[in-house]
Parts: structure tokens; sequence; C-alpha cells
């Protein structure tokens, strides 16, 4: 997968997330869940774009760290979306599927760097 194909895929994903976000429900916890989503939904993205930029491996490898911990962020509220049934799992499994392929994507590109620069951690 090029650079640019990942772009427009944590974009994509970031629009998905914005798309849930206007369908949860308006209660205080909806509201929090809605907040805390879209902030690391679409950081995704963001920050990937960041990586896209980096100067050097080791600042590749900080910059995607901060992009996996955005993407694993953003998996746990979806369970937290799932787990409260606000909306039908087949709803969100999609978008839970693609932010795991994004964050499988994520680690072994961090992976592919580390064993080059002879880091050992991810």
């Amino acid at each position: 997968m090029t650079t640019n194909e990942l772009k427009l895929r944590t974009k994509n994903f970031s629009i998905l997330i914005i798309n849930l976000v206007e369908k949860l429900p308006n209660s205080i916890a909806g509201k929090t869940i809605a907040n805390q989503i879209i902030r690391s939904g679409t950081s995704v993205g963001a920050n990937y774009r960041a990586v896209c930029r980096a100067r050097s491996d080791r600042e590749f490898i900080s910059k995607m760290n901060i992009v996996l911990e955005e993407a694993d962020e953003t998996m746990f509220w979806l369970e937290l979306i799932i787990d409260r049934k606000w909306f039908d799992e087949n709803e969100v499994s999609n978008l839970l599927d693609e932010g795991n392929q994004l964050t499988a994507i994520f680690v072994s590109s961090l992976k592919t760097v580390n064993t080059r620069i002879g880091n050992s951690k991810i």
C-alpha cells in the first residue's frame, strides 16, 4: 500500500467516525463518547500525515506510535459503543474491522523500521 493510499484510507476512516458520531445518542454518555471518539478517530488520519513528513527513522517511530495509540483508543470507544448496544453490531463491524486493519498496518510499519535501525521496541 502506498503512502497516498494509506492517507486516503485514514481520511475515509475519519469520515466514517464522523458519520457514526452524528448518530450517537444525545445523552451525557453519548456526548462524552462522541467527543472522545471524534478526537481519537480523526486524529489517526491527521497524525498519519505527520508520519509522512518524518525527517528520520526515529521521528517516524515517534509519530507512528502516536497514530497507533489514537487508533487503539478509537477501537476502545467503538467497543464501548457496541457493548452499550447503541447500534446493531453489524452497523459498527465494518468500522471496527477497518480500525483493526489500520492498526495492523501501523504495527507492521513500526516493526519494519525498528528492525531496520536495530531497535527491538514497537
